[in-house]
């Protein structure tokens, strides 16, 4: 918090509180913990201005054109294009808020650093992508349950759960869904895919190495990831990021002294929302509100163990 006004003794470059800095470095923080809100399931197209929990984003979505067959008798039936409002409320308002003494010293490499704040970050990531997985669950298209439980070696039940995968992409390529593909797996599903040798071996389907950033393996036009927070029932999702959409906004900390103590209270706010869309060419709901169910392009499968 800037001293105002600004006496002749102090310097301003020492005693000013910059709030973008600390809004930067929780983004930086904050964006890698995200999975089921990451680029690679949502896109941000449609973000606009982000003001307040309340907010709607509409998105125009395109009918897709028929294709007529062409003869001199006949000629074109010429088509009027629609498209279709929908939907994106900023519905969810996550806070953070804690004490930091000393402000005007300790700037961001002070309080974004500490053990406290830290797992106040991972708690608002784990928030969002709790919300965000539900939304996509919600309105992805049940495959069948894989039964692993008479399986007695963990090779073999990592290459049921890895032929359910197959399964998914056999399904996405004959809905046409386009390439760049994502599959989201539980922590005990990613441990049996890392037995399987098609995905110890990821090279022989996809990308070697993929394993050593993160992401479980790179293969069959899926990058397959693993998160804590699956939604209830669902094992496994596949999809592509066209059919969600992720909107999001930090409001810029603000800063204010607390009375009696030398101490500021610093505080932020995270507006988002999600939304499942109709994708073109998609026996899909047509008005705004209501959400999209059985989506072609997102596929969900839940895991008998025992």
């Amino acid at each position: 918090m800037a001293i105002n006004p600004m006496p002749d003794y102090a310097h301003e470059g020492t005693y000013s509180w910059v709030p973008t800095e600390w809004s930067n470095e929780l983004l930086t923080q904050f964006d890698p913990l995200l999975v089921w809100a990451s680029p690679l399931v949502c896109n941000r197209d449609y973000e606009g201005d982000i003001s307040e929990k309340g907010d709607r984003v509409v998105v125009n979505g395109l009918i897709r054109p028929s294709v007529g067959k062409y003869t001199d008798t006949d000629g074109m039936t010429i088509e009027d294009l629609q498209t279709v409002e929908q939907f994106v409320d900023v519905s969810e308002a996550d806070y953070v808020a804690f004490y930091v003494r000393d402000i005007e010293k300790v700037q961001v490499s002070g309080a974004l650093t500490a053990p406290a704040t830290q797992e106040s970050i991972k708690s608002l990531a784990n928030e969002t992508d709790t919300f965000v997985g539900a939304k996509v669950a919600g309105s992805a298209t049940a495959m069948p349950q894989v039964d692993v439980s008479g399986i007695a070696k963990s090779q073999d039940k990592g290459e049921a759960l890895l032929e359910a995968v197959f399964d998914m992409m056999e399904r996405l390529d004959t809905a046409k869904v386009p390439g760049g593909r994502y599959a989201v797996v539980s922590p005990k599903v990613k441990r049996y895919l890392l037995r399987a040798p098609d995905v110890a071996n990821a090279a022989a389907l996809g990308e070697g190495g993929a394993t050593a950033h993160g992401v479980v393996a790179s293969l069959a036009g899926f990058t397959v990831v693993s998160t804590t927070a699956m939604p209830a029932g669902v094992e496994i999702l596949a999809g592509h990021r066209a059919f969600t959409t992720f909107a999001s906004q930090f409001t810029n900390f603000r800063s204010q002294p607390v009375e009696k103590y030398r101490r500021n209270q610093v505080d932020a706010l995270h507006l988002y929302g999600a939304r499942v869309l109709s994708f073109p060419g998609g026996a899909q709901p047509v008005t705004p509100d209501v959400a999209v169910l059985n989506s072609e392009g997102l596929l969900k499968a839940a895991v008998k163990w025992s």
